[in-house]
């Protein structure tokens, strides 16, 4: 343990002074960027080392995962990001331990978020994952709303009893225009981040980055940067 101690706090001093580094690049304060560790795949025992380390924010993607996981923890000081594509029969083992849902993409799974969340008594962050490979009306191959869905399902979230309206999420897209251009990416979602505080102010949350990118996002303005294998390592196979 004390090994896995001393490899999870080296990478995660290098994953800070590149955040340090992006930031000043960017003219940023370090403190506006806030740094989500994803933990997937990764057992509890390495979510109590990071947390011994300083991290409070970890991130998760599958709720068979992440349910035991967030069990496990629960005299933690931590806030739970659920960033997966998320089908309504987990919702409301979701609703139980996440802090915030990112990866909100259609009305079907606001209705039934915010049922779950009024059935527990708990408010939920959400996040409209924008898909920037999608075409009007469809959803994007990683899920993600189409642009031109970002308002109505905004709308839909701040009407929902439960749920917080907190901002965007997205994942650079392996297809279509921005395939390959993450920075350009990136600048298109603060566009639509710009656009939506015109309606809904507190919506200031941009989660967009992860190891490989990070400092694109944050060049753009990303607000939060979700880091899986820069932190935790590449995980083997498990053939």
């Amino acid at each position: 343990m004390t090994e896995r101690k001393e490899q999870l706090a080296a990478n995660l001093a290098q994953v800070e002074e590149r955040i340090h580094s992006a930031c000043a690049a960017a003219g940023r304060e370090r403190d506006e960027v806030t740094l989500i560790v994803v933990t997937k795949t990764y057992p509890a025992s390495d979510v109590r080392i990071l947390h011994g380390l300083g991290v409070r924010q970890v991130a998760e993607n599958r709720d068979q995962d992440a349910a035991p996981k967030a069990a496990a923890c629960t005299d933690l000081s931590l806030s739970w990001h659920f960033v997966g594509q998320l089908q309504t029969n987990k919702v409301r083992s979701v609703a139980s331990y996440a802090d915030v849902v990112q990866s909100v993409d259609r009305t079907k799974l606001v209705t039934a978020l915010s049922a779950a969340a009024e059935r527990g008594g708990r408010e939920l962050g959400c996040l409209i994952q924008v898909a920037l490979d999608a075409e009007s009306g469809e959803r994007g191959a990683r899920g993600g709303v189409a642009p031109d869905g970002i308002e109505e399902l905004a709308d839909a979230v701040a009407a929902a009893p439960g749920l917080r309206l907190d901002g965007l999420m997205t994942v650079a897209p392996l297809a279509g225009p921005y395939a390959g251009r993450q920075r350009a990416a990136f600048d298109r979602l603060m566009e639509f981040s710009s656009r939506l505080r015109g309606n809904h102010p507190a919506a200031n949350m941009v989660s967009a980055g992860m190891s490989a990118d990070l400092e694109d996002a944050i060049a753009a303005g990303a607000t939060h940067v979700r880091v899986g294998t820069a932190v935790l390592g590449v995980r083997p196979g498990l053939g």
